[in-house]
């Protein structure tokens, strides 16, 4: 039996990753509570150590030379004697009460391994299996997996990407935004439509960013409809913007298809505001920038006919140029500033 029992928990720690000496200790604590079950008048003596005396008044905890020859011998009086306990003797009740703290062992042990596990994945891109999609709510469960751990998480109805249709079995790439505790094992929080994912998927598609050489340094987006991305390279050789759209445009557009057709606008980042603020305005040109003494605020003039791209479609672009920048952008037609 006890070849089986320790054959048992080597199978554990190799199906589960979870440590030997973990199951251990998890089991010691649960004959401990079983002993403690079935020998309530020990109290803490749990360790079954029991004083030799001449008179026993307390059996729990006292035994006598004659008794205790059983176990050592040469006792003397005074001598401690550890009792070894037989597990088989354990009432029905106790052994249930081990079996149970065992159970809870191994599942406090996956959670906290998968945890772990997912908790190193946060601000990354995991790829995942649409399991269940909610029909009121809108929210999809998804079975995203790290390594050889597994976890269902929901993509709510607010991080999804808008207008993007999602069914059972769909496989799809979702970004961590973070990994809480919860009483049910680790809440993972993904989402489609943070810019973070953005990132990500240009850094798994562009050798020049994943090295280093070009950097991303600010993304705007508004999921769904466009996002602005400004990259700077520390190559001179190396166009950022020309790395990041690929031969033939091949790399931004199989991003654009991840991300269902979402438009992408890549600028050059540049250290001066006024270049910058221009280049965020793209693909309208801009006649002048001023920034203003009050806060981050600027005024930016365009030609009379690049007004409406300037400022966008509900005034898109300058919002997610703003956004992009980090000013407040004030945009007027070149007849207005001559005037």
């Amino acid at each position: 039996m006890n070849a089986e029992f320790f054959a048992a928990i080597e199978d554990i720690e190799r199906e589960k990753n979870i440590p030997k000496a973990y199951m251990l200790d998890k089991i010691n604590q649960a004959l401990l509570a079983a002993f403690r079950r079935d020998n309530p008048d020990c109290a803490d003596n749990v360790v079954v150590q029991k004083t030799v005396v001449e008179t026993v008044e307390s059996p729990a905890v006292e035994l006598t030379v004659e008794e205790a020859r059983r176990y050592a011998k040469h006792p003397a009086l005074g001598d401690v004697i550890g009792i070894p306990v037989e597990t088989k003797k354990f009432g029905r009740i106790a052994a249930q009460a081990a079996k149970q703290v065992i159970i809870q062992g191994i599942r406090e042990a996956e959670r906290g391994i998968t945890y772990e596990e997912f908790t190193s994945k946060e601000h990354e891109i995991l790829t995942g299996v649409v399991s269940r999609v909610e029909p009121r709510s809108g929210s999809v469960s998804i079975k995203i997996q790290s390594n050889s751990e597994y976890t269902e998480a929901m993509l709510a109805a607010t991080e999804r990407i808008k207008g993007e249709e999602l069914t059972e079995g769909d496989r799809v790439k979702v970004y961590v935004v973070e990994v809480r505790r919860s009483t049910r094992g680790p809440q993972v929080l993904i989402s489609r439509t943070h810019p973070g994912l953005v990132k990500r998927l240009f850094e798994l598609e562009v050798p020049e960013i994943f090295d280093g050489t070009v950097e991303i340094r600010s993304i705007a987006r508004e999921a769904g409809s466009r996002t602005k991305m400004a990259v700077w390279s520390n190559d001179p050789d190396v166009d950022p913007i020309g790395a990041c759209v690929g031969p033939k445009g091949g790399r931004v557009s199989s991003i654009v298809s991840e991300l269902g057709g979402e438009k992408i606008d890549i600028v050059k980042y540049s250290e001066d505001p006024e270049l910058y603020i221009a280049a965020a305005l793209s693909p309208a040109e801009v006649v002048s920038v001023t920034l203003l003494d009050e806060g981050k605020n600027c005024r930016v003039v365009v030609p009379d006919g690049q007004l409406s791209l300037a400022i966008g479609k509900e005034g898109q672009n300058a919002r997610l140029a703003a956004k992009l920048t980090g000013y407040k952008i004030d945009i007027k037609p070149e007849s207005e500033a001559q005037e």
